[in-house]
């Protein structure tokens, strides 16, 4: 869509020709995160399954035992590269990457291949398939198909629905009975899962598992104090147990709530003159992945993209003249250009997710700007 709210944000690329002059997210950038989802899509090897077998008719290449989402390496890395597709169409419509992008998402989402896929998810002993991780990814795919006003959506969506349902009923039904959360920074992390479940749960109208959602990072987080965000990174996160955590919550309490909370919880945020001309990002370092061709040391390169879109959400839920935002937003730009310069697809252990991560960044989706798309 010309003219969108990506102008209006600052999204560094290694392109720049001045370190103060950051490029639009522009259909030429997104072109270049549209051709990792569509080199993985249909990819079926290498595949990591996490698949219990329940008898010898349970042993099957990938694209027969999930026949949508058997690219990419593992489920969830397909699934948001199927997420990929719909939110950079929705964006730019009439981009050369459009058409063949929706090629790829009518031959993966059929409505057989979408029932057989359900089918899996329920099938016996699989009760922690993907969950949260994989289903929160999910759910977000069909909350932006809900959101975009096309025939295809609708189809897609419509054929969706089943396994909608299913992952839907297994993540609540789930909620309840987890007595506390998982502080990881890979994909068992309960807080970025939350994050994905609630957007979805206010996209699609869904008041009840909103307040199952809500109710339970109340539970979990809310009294919650110093967290210790000095031992962070772990060696293969992508995901910062602390930022997620704050992440969540400003999405979950009032802002004058979330204030007061965030001081408590990440009391390490500098507090610094707004505008000021060199903050400092001594308490958040931008990482470094030692080797981007490793299957789980590649996710420090996501852990840049993620800890920058968290920090955004951050802090645009504090009060405009909060003076953690100077820190905040120092830190925010410091991960965005490191975590949007190792999006290269050089290797396919990174390649294959890191694009999504890098458009949930750019096209600010967390940030619940998602009804200014069309």
């Amino acid at each position: 869509m010309k003219g969108f709210f990506f102008a209006l944000l600052l999204i560094p690329l290694i392109s720049v020709a001045a370190d103060n002059v950051p490029p639009k997210f522009d259909a030429h950038v997104a072109e270049r995160f549209a051709k990792l989802a569509l080199a993985c899509v249909e990819k079926e090897y290498p595949n990591k399954i996490s698949h219990v077998l329940n008898s010898d008719t349970d042993v099957a290449p990938p694209r027969k035992l999930t026949p949508a989402f058997y690219g990419c390496y593992d489920w969830h890395s397909s699934v948001h590269g199927h997420w990929l597709l719909v939110r950079l169409i929705r964006t730019f419509p009439d981009a050369p990457f459009a058409a063949p992008a929706r090629d790829a998402l009518r031959k993966s989402l059929t409505a057989e291949n979408l029932k057989q896929e359900a089918a899996y998810l329920r099938g016996e002993g699989r009760a922690s398939f993907e969950r949260p991780y994989g289903l929160a990814w999910l759910l977000q795919l069909c909350a932006e198909l809900r959101e975009w006003d096309d025939e295809q959506a609708r189809e897609m969506l419509a054929n969706l629905r089943p396994l909608e349902e299913a992952a839907g009923e297994r993540l609540k039904t789930w909620l309840p009975k987890l007595s506390h959360p998982v502080r990881i920074g890979e994909h068992d992390q309960t807080a970025f899962g939350l994050g994905l479940m609630l957007e979805y749960a206010r996209a699609t109208g869904d008041e009840a598992f909103a307040k199952l959602v809500t109710d339970s990072a109340r539970k979990f987080f809310l009294a919650d104090k110093n967290c210790p965000l000095a031992y962070e990174p772990s060696g293969e996160d992508f995901l910062s147990p602390c930022l997620a955590e704050a992440d969540v919550m400003r999405r979950v309490l009032s802002p004058g709530e979330f204030a007061k909370w965030l001081k408590d919880f990440l009391p390490q945020i500098p507090a610094a003159p707004l505008q000021s001309e060199r903050p400092t990002i001594d308490w958040l370092p931008v990482v470094v992945s030692p080797d981007p061709s490793d299957p789980k040391l590649a996710h420090l390169d996501g852990l840049n993209l993620s800890r920058a879109w968290m920090l955004e959400g951050i802090m645009s839920a504090l009060p405009a003249d909060d003076l953690r935002r100077t820190a905040l937003a120092a830190a925010a730009d410091a991960h965005q250009r490191a975590g949007l310069a190792a999006v290269t697809g050089a290797h396919y252990e990174g390649g294959h997710w890191l694009g999504s991560f890098a458009v949930y960044l750019t096209t600010g989706r967390g940030m619940q700007r998602g009804s200014q798309v069309k």
